[in-house]
């Protein structure tokens, strides 16, 4: 457990007498509601009624490459976003037990601005089909600034491009609003998606002020979406087609293997450009862990 996360539950329950709703209150206590019948090395909980398909605390001092590729991409790769995606260890590095993502702006002399962060991904190495995924994060601040906790399919060859094949965003929150955290799913043809949301409360420390939990429950016609224990979303209806543009049965296409994505982007149609408010100094987005269960078997 990171201090972050400590010093963020002390102070709820510190000001949760005073502070919000009845309805406040209740998501304060459900997030005590999983239970837990193990804790492994490393102080890895084990949710009831799964078991732990792969972890990464984030030890050490070294990126596991074994599980973990850097993507490369130019400005623009997609959503018209700013940044340079590189495999530098300044955008990508492991630090005091988090994976740190950081973004970078330089400045040419002839005044042409550059950014540079990080992205990275677990397809050919962990994929896996239904699950339940746990992040553990803090994010940055600032005007166009935007980190991502998300999955996608390791394959476009069953359903087809996206958002055929569907993309399921545990987390992403943008810098402008570090108080509001989006949990969401992407299929179909037109393109549809299901979001959930997540407000902190003024009293207790928003997403890029202490580490926070970020969770989804993968299954057969149903995902569900949490943030530190509250639910805040469940889809159970979508659709899509196939690569010959024939409806697909359901629950395609969150039916074959996803893989993770860990980025922080910079700019892009939704967050916008950074501005002079802007502070790169501070432009890191901390992954505590990342871990995946599976359901036992019935």
């Amino acid at each position: 457990m990171k201090k972050g996360y400590f010093y963020a539950l002390l102070f709820t329950l510190i000001l949760t007498a005073g502070c919000g709703s009845k309805d406040d209150k209740k998501e304060s206590e459900d997030m005590n509601k999983a239970p837990l019948t193990d804790v492994l090395e490393e102080n890895v909980p084990i949710p009831e009624g799964y078991t732990l398909f792969w972890h990464d605390e984030f030890n050490g001092d070294k990126l596991d490459t074994s599980v973990w590729s850097k993507e490369i991409h130019k400005p623009g790769f997609v959503n018209h976003e700013l940044q340079e995606y590189t495999v530098s260890p300044d955008n990508i590095f492991v630090k005091d037990g988090c994976l740190t993502i950081k973004a970078i702006k330089t400045v040419d002399e002839n005044g042409k601005v550059h950014y540079t962060s990080g992205r990275l991904n677990t397809n050919y190495s962990m994929m896996f089909t239904y699950g339940k995924v746990v992040v553990g994060a803090k994010v940055p601040k600032g005007r166009g600034l935007w980190p991502a906790a998300w999955m996608m399919p390791c394959s476009n060859t069953n359903y087809g491009q996206w958002p055929l094949g569907g993309e399921i965003d545990i987390m992403e929150v943008i810098g402008s609003d570090t108080t509001t955290a989006y949990s969401t799913i992407h299929y179909g043809l037109p393109h549809e998606q299901q979001q959930g949301i997540k407000r902190t409360a003024a009293c207790e420390p928003d997403y890029s002020e202490a580490f926070h939990e970020f969770s989804v429950e993968w299954e057969p016609g149903e995902i569900r979406f949490y943030i530190d224990g509250t639910h805040i979303c469940t889809a159970n209806e979508w659709f899509t087609k196939n690569y010959n543009q024939v409806p697909a049965a359901f629950p395609a296409p969150f039916d074959k293997d996803f893989h993770m994505i860990l980025n922080l982007a910079v700019g892009g149609d939704w967050p916008g450009s950074p501005d002079e408010s802007t502070d790169f100094d501070k432009a890191e987005y901390l992954v505590d862990y990342v871990r995946v269960y599976q359901k036992k078997e019935q």
